[in-house]
């Protein structure tokens, strides 16, 4: 076997921007879907540092035909004089250099968005081609680029009395999987960027279709409108969302948080516009001054020593739905997608200033202070009863006891990564499912009956239910603020029911309990979704199966000529063991949907919807969406 040489000649230097055509996941983290919506994040993040600047109002952004993207914003427009380093335009520099940008120097923008300076460019780098046009100076400059080569130098265009930028791109189609871009992502973001800088106009403008959509979002009231849209479907304890604007060492701290009548807590934090998912040192600050402050005022109004309990974190944020933004000079970002903030005199300002302005708050809104401190009291005595029930679960060992309904048949395989466990609807499916699964990386866990619906129950109820015992225990990591994904037994976690009414609910309620209480599974991709097939169709000696009626349909068109047989199947009882795993359980064969959560806060409002205790907001979705029901058996 010879030894290939390794030389100079094997050393790459890949100048300008096609290390970003080479590598184009380490700039916008995938190719997919996600990579692609994050051109357009890239792109309207310069115009909304222009607005954090004080120097635009207005932004409007463009789906076009061929899913051209146009941004345009009333900011002072990219400089387009030459730069004495590099003796291009600065325009040029902007757009083909890597961290280049008005964003280092801490004076052109003392708090930028972006996190490497690296946006603009890259965008024009993974585009088939990008026209840019400033205005400013009562001059039009243009240049066009074809993936990320400027065609030629900028050039001056007309006259104008208007300042701005406009981007227009197309993204290339030799990088992305897909090229199509979805409204409601965008919008999503968009929507949030106005809510998080108030006073902006952001207009969305989708040509595609036959009939133009546009949107404007504009909040005057800013994260405090954000509150009262999460909370539009939700059961208030107050009002109005308690908020708190302070500023103090170039570091400006947002927050407003208002309790609902439900148990888990929606917190979202942000660091100059960025969502920071994975929290960090300002959300730190923000928990600690919440519990501090509820335990004062149990002092001072002397219910510590009536009531005999003592505030825990996790008490004081039942209920709460609250949204956190901080704007400061240098963010430091940790954790594995860097969503984390780590800067340590952000947490001590935070707990610092947000303890002081809620101390003043309650002091002179009494009233509310007392209503919340008798929600997050019973949410100490219900943590204290789910402790209780927890350490008699363990106790009664629940896994090995025959009294409960279900057993799991675990599998072999140490290896998380490669093991998935099967939580299968019914008995008998459940029978079926651990003679044909393979016991080597498959486990099953049958669950009887429906489900708890935990949108509408207490800790203690969840812990104590027979079912989600069951799941929690075989799961291993946890519920709640007690989980931890590093004890996770399984890789994957799959849910298997029926293609009918009855299976799709109980679908629903054990993605509801993973969203409020596993959500971690969730957000890790490790939740996915069984999809048995919905028909057996014979021609002549030969089975076919189809898991779409339009499958059932293009089979017997090809058919059409042969005798066929069309068997619909109503229920994984119906399969025998060799045909639930041909079908459903075959890595090789089966067809299965991970469970994601891209767009939480729609995710959040949808649970409130559908498994809330309002019934109005639930009648009326019915209403509005009941003409798109395909097939309501599956």
């Amino acid at each position: 076997m010879s030894e290939k040489q390794y030389s100079s000649k094997n050393i790459q230097v890949l100048e300008g921007l096609a290390a970003v055509r080479k590598r184009p996941g380490m700039y916008i983290g995938s190719t997919g879907l996600a990579g692609l919506h994050h051109l357009v994040y890239e792109v309207v993040d310069n115009s909304i540092d222009e607005a954090m600047a004080g120097f635009c109002k207005n932004v409007i952004v463009t789906i076009q035909k061929d899913n051209i993207i146009k941004v345009e914003d009333d900011g002072r427009g990219i400089p387009v004089d030459i730069h004495p380093k590099f003796k291009v335009s600065a325009l040029e520099v902007v757009m083909t250099k890597l961290h280049a940008g008005g964003k280092f120097d801490n004076e052109t923008y003392k708090i930028s968005g972006g996190l490497h300076g690296v946006g603009v460019s890259v965008v024009n780098a993974l585009s088939e081609w990008l026209n840019v046009t400033v205005f400013r100076d009562k001059k039009i400059y243009k240049q066009s680029y074809t993936r990320g080569v400027p065609n030629a130098p900028a050039k001056e265009d007309g006259k104008t009395d208007k300042n701005g930028t406009t981007v227009e791109f197309k993204p290339d189609f030799e990088i992305f999987e897909i090229l199509e871009f979805k409204f409601e992502t965008l919008s999503h973001r968009l929507r949030e960027l106005a809510f998080l800088n108030r006073g902006i106009h952001i207009s969305f403008i989708d040509e595609r279709g036959t009939e133009k959509i546009s949107d404007v979002y504009y909040y005057e009231g800013g994260i405090e409108m954000f509150i009262s849209h999460m909370n539009a479907k939700k059961k208030m304890l107050h009002d109005k969302p308690i908020y708190i604007s302070k500023a103090e060492d170039r570091i400006d701290i947002e927050l407003a948080m208002q309790y609902v009548d439900t148990y888990t807590e929606t917190t979202y934090t942000y660091c100059n516009n960025i969502n920071t998912t994975e929290g960090g040192t300002h959300l730190v600050g923000f928990r600690t001054a919440l519990t501090r402050v509820y335990n004062d005022f149990m002092k001072k109004l002397e219910l510590d020593k009536k009531l005999k309990v003592t505030l825990m974190g996790e008490d004081t944020r039942e209920g709460l739905v609250a949204v956190l933004s901080v704007k400061i000079p240098d963010p430091q970002f940790e954790g594995q997608t860097k969503t984390k903030l780590g800067n340590t005199d952000v947490k001590q300002f935070t707990e610092r200033l947000v303890t002081e302005a809620l101390t003043e708050y309650f002091s002179q809104n009494p009233k509310i202070i007392k209503a919340i401190l008798d929600k997050i009291v019973r949410a100490a005595q219900a943590r204290e009863a789910a402790r209780k029930a927890r350490d008699l679960a363990r106790r009664k060992n629940a896994l090995e006891s025959d009294s409960l309904p279900g057993k799991l048949a675990d599998c072999s395989e140490q290896n998380v990564d490669k093991t998935e466990i099967y939580l299968v609807e019914g008995d008998s499916a459940g029978g079926t499912a651990k003679e044909g699964r393979d016991r080597t990386f498959q486990a099953i866990l049958p669950l009887r009956g429906k489900v708890l619906n935990v949108e509408k129950a207490k800790l203690e109820k969840i812990v104590s239910s027979d079912a989600l015992k069951l799941i929690i225990s075989a799961l291993g990591c946890g519920i709640g603020t007690s989980f931890d994904i590093e004890k996770l037994r399984y890789g994957r976690v799959i849910i298997m029911a029926d293609a009918d009414v009855d299976g799709s609910h109980i679908r629903t309620l054990l993605l509801t309990f993973f969203f409020r209480y596993m959500r971690p599974l969730i957000d890790g991709g490790h939740i996915f979704i069984a999809a048995p097939p919905l028909y057996q169709i014979r021609i002549e000696k030969k089975k076919y199966y189809a898991y779409t009626d339009a499958e059932r349909d293009k089979i017997l068109e090809d058919y059409k000529d042969k005798k066929s047989t069309v068997s619909r199947y109503k229920g994984l009882g119906e399969m025998d063991a060799e045909l639930l795993w041909d079908t459903t359980m075959d890595p090789e064969h089966r067809i299965m949907y991970q469970v994601l959560t891209e767009d939480a806060e729609l995710a959040e409002n949808m649970f409130t919807i559908l498994m809330g205790d309002e019934v109005e907001p639930r009648r009326q979705f019915i209403e509005q969406n009941s003409m798109y029901v395909k097939n309501l058996d599956i």
